[in-house]
């Protein structure tokens, strides 16, 4: 499902390459502005769709998202202007906003604190994987010639005719909760309950409560969180909108373009993988995450500061980086927060409003990658590089403080104890428990 929600979500990158600006008449910065369009909808939304998946649950919820930002993929072949394809962009971002966020609140309602990271990693792979997927079919598509038809209207109707499908067969895939799944038996049920209990939540299957969980918002570490997230939210979209523009910077043609961004997608999901399987491992989220984005800085320096046609190795080489740190950050990121939430309301909209924060980076890399600054989109590198600069800052902080904060729990209450020595269920005045612990 979130294959093909990062396939129509990014393949407007693709299709710019197939002459969709030349097709719809599109002028200056109409491109970009399309991109900020959608991510004003995409981000505004999240909160307020995470509140409703967790009334109406994830079963009905995600397939209605998906149907919706499906048709609205579909829909763009038919777009003959700018204002057309706008306005299908602004119901997508609507369709898309919160199945992200959703996924990951469902996810934490069947995986221990140790295992979510990695369990999201194998979910959000699909996004690396999607920008490969995305590159090879708009590598076959972009070679379909049609006297009327351009390659890249094509590419809308097969990607987005796939996830309607997809979302038909959702519906009666998902299911609603551990407790009500259905190839479950009753003692695997109880058992799956008892997990979560003991390594996830105070109460499990909790009813929604809008005014505790709009609170939990307010804490100051979730608003040092929401500036995380804005700041490795810049270069996932970076990579997810336009790493085909920063591959053409090489000087192949639209074709080969599409082809050569495979292989940097393909290494940023092992990456992923490898790192989000050693921060469950360890318990470990600080470090880990700094890494990532220190690998993204490294890549986008290299891009700002490099002759990409007479270096094209090293430009090429660069990708692989960027991408290598661009997607590890929202898997360990939202594990992180999510360890340190031990309530289901306080996970939804803490989660909801994070993601919403990652997205907005969104708009900062479409504003700043511009046709005044194309082909070369110095200032726009220059500038992720230093939002990935104060994320490794904001993350480093946030670690240290919460070790300080453990060290000090710990000689008041006379023992050393780490999260998973006390069963979630056991800590009823969540932060101010004495036996609380945070996830560094």
């Amino acid at each position: 499902m979130y294959l093909f929600n990062s396939v129509d979500r990014s393949n407007l990158g693709n299709a710019k390459t197939d002459g969709l600006e030349k097709d719809l008449g599109m002028t200056g910065n109409q491109y970009a502005n399309t991109l900020v369009i959608f991510y004003v909808t995409f981000c505004l939304l999240d909160l307020p769709s995470n509140l409703l998946l967790k009334k109406f649950t994830a079963k009905y919820w995600l397939p209605f998202l998906m149907t919706g930002w499906g048709s609205m993929t579909l829909l763009q072949c038919a777009a003959h202007n700018w204002a057309g394809l706008v306005t299908l962009r602004v119901f997508m971002g609507a369709f898309e906003a919160g199945f992200f966020a959703g996924i990951i609140f469902y996810l934490t309602t069947f995986y221990k604190r140790d295992e979510i990271a990695f369990r999201l990693a194998l979910f959000y792979g699909a996004a690396t994987i999607a920008g490969a997927f995305s590159g090879l079919v708009a590598f076959g598509v972009f070679q379909i010639h049609h006297d009327s038809v351009p390659g890249w209207k094509f590419l809308m109707i097969i990607e987005g005719g796939i996830t309607v499908l997809l979302a038909a067969f959702a519906v009666w895939w998902l299911p609603e909760s551990a407790a009500k799944c259905k190839w479950l038996t009753e003692e695997e049920k109880a058992m799956a309950r008892a997990r979560m209990l003991q390594d996830s939540s105070k109460v499990t299957d909790e009813k929604l409560d809008i005014k505790f969980a709009v609170k939990k918002i307010l804490d100051w570490r979730i608003m040092a969180y929401a500036i995380l997230a804005f700041s490795y939210g810049t270069a996932s979209s970076i990579v997810g909108n336009f790493l085909p523009q920063l591959v053409g910077r090489l000087g192949y043609s639209s074709i080969k373009t599409n082809l050569y961004t495979v292989a940097p997608f393909v290494c940023g999901c092992f990456i992923l993988l490898l790192t989000c399987r050693s921060s469950d491992h360890f318990r470990e989220r600080s470090f880990h995450m700094a890494f990532a984005l220190s690998l993204t800085l490294i890549g986008l320096i290299i891009l700002a500061t490099v002759d990409t046609v007479k270096n094209k190795g090293v430009a090429y080489f660069a990708c692989f980086m960027l991408t290598s740190g661009a997607f590890t950050p929202s898997c360990i990121f939202h594990s992180w927060h999510n360890n340190n939430e031990a309530t289901e309301n306080g996970r939804a909209a803490i989660t909801g409003f994070l993601v919403g924060a990652a997205n907005s980076g969104g708009i900062f890399s479409s504003l700043s990658f511009n046709a005044k600054t194309a082909p070369k989109y110095i200032p726009a590198i220059a500038m992720g590089a230093a939002f990935q600069g104060l994320g490794i800052v904001i993350i480093l902080s946030l670690g240290f403080w919460f070790r300080r904060d453990n060290r000090e729990r710990d000689e008041k209450l006379g023992r050393v104890l780490k999260p998973q020595d006390v069963s979630t269920s056991t800590l009823t005045g969540g932060y101010d428990d004495p036996n609380w612990r945070w996830t560094s």
